[in-house]
């Protein structure tokens, strides 16, 4: 039995005398996950390529589903992959239904479940018009859907959410939970890093083809140790410059602020009930995960 669908060791891959991947281990889980973050040139799609087979590792080793991804035995795992690239480059004579036929015949999956594959992101009511006719969302969830064709173990989404507007962004995540209960592994790479949080288990962030980070928001947070800001607004006419300790810095009549690191981040909420003045309202504001994305990058490089 297979522990990881996806594993990395030591891979790297060399172009000529440009490194785009460098020594980077990575494991994925069976019902993980897993956000993959870098600038342009970081080795993302490298990273994926790698995965699919569609490249050697110059060194190290890629398996998965348990085989070498670029052998000859991987090739019958590939109907068990899906993959939506960054650029989704679908003929425009066909229908959405007529191309979504085309990607099960190559999948070698039944034509059967394509109606209902189609309705599930959303593009239903546009299956018998012409792929030229689609607005650039539509196409993008109709590259989704060949992506989801035969119920896949592994799934491999580079920047899916381009082109989506907010609705289908949230429908596009939900998707991804459904995966994940059903034990399916998702990669996905973006830059669009704010609507990550709560929908991914964890997150890697690559630079110029290294891993530099990997973990949970939590273990993010803790490791980059940037302050948290805890802002208390009083009920108006409470007097508090002398009651409240000098860490406490006043933004105006009512209402002050404390930075705090994360390790003493409940030691400060429990402060406090200390206080002994009626407040109206408590703001905590955490990292973002662009903030720490920049935390990482900039520590690289000092």
């Amino acid at each position: 039995m297979t522990t990881f669908h996806v594993a990395l060791s030591g891979a790297t891959k060399d172009y000529g005398p440009q490194r785009a991947v460098n020594d980077v281990d990575l494991k994925l889980r069976p019902g993980e996950c897993v956000a993959l973050a870098g600038h342009n040139g970081a080795g993302k799609s490298t990273l994926i390529k790698l995965i699919l087979g569609l490249i050697r590792p110059s060194a190290g080793q890629v398996l998965l589903l348990g085989q070498e991804a670029s052998s000859r035995a991987a090739v019958d795992m590939r109907n068990h992959v899906g993959y939506l690239p960054e650029t989704v480059a679908l003929h425009p004579s066909l229908t959405g239904a007529e191309t979504l036929a085309f990607y099960a015949r190559l999948k070698r999956q039944p034509l059967s479940g394509n109606t209902a594959l189609l309705a599930r992101v959303g593009i239903a009511q546009a299956a018998k018009r012409r792929v030229g006719g689609y607005s650039k969302g539509m196409r993008q969830r109709l590259a989704l859907a060949q992506a989801l064709l035969g119920a896949p173990k592994v799934l491999l989404f580079d920047e899916p959410t381009t082109g989506l507007d907010p609705a289908s962004r949230l429908m596009f995540y939900e998707i991804v939970r459904e995966l994940r209960n059903n034990g399916s592994t998702v990669l996905l790479s973006t830059h669009a890093l704010s609507e990550l949080d709560g929908h991914t288990d964890r997150i890697v962030v690559m630079k110029n083809g290294h891993k530099i980070a990997d973990g949970s928001m939590s273990q993010l947070r803790h490791s980059a140790d940037l302050p948290i800001r805890i802002r208390l607004r009083l009920a108006a006419g409470s007097s508090a410059p002398g009651q409240l300790p000098d860490a406490w810095q006043r933004i105006n009549e009512t209402q002050f602020e404390l930075a705090c690191s994360e390790q003493g981040k409940v030691a400060a909420i429990q402060s406090i009930g200390a206080i002994g003045l009626p407040i109206d309202d408590i703001e905590i504001h955490t990292p973002t995960l662009d903030d720490m994305y920049a935390h990482f990058l900039r520590r690289e490089d000092a």
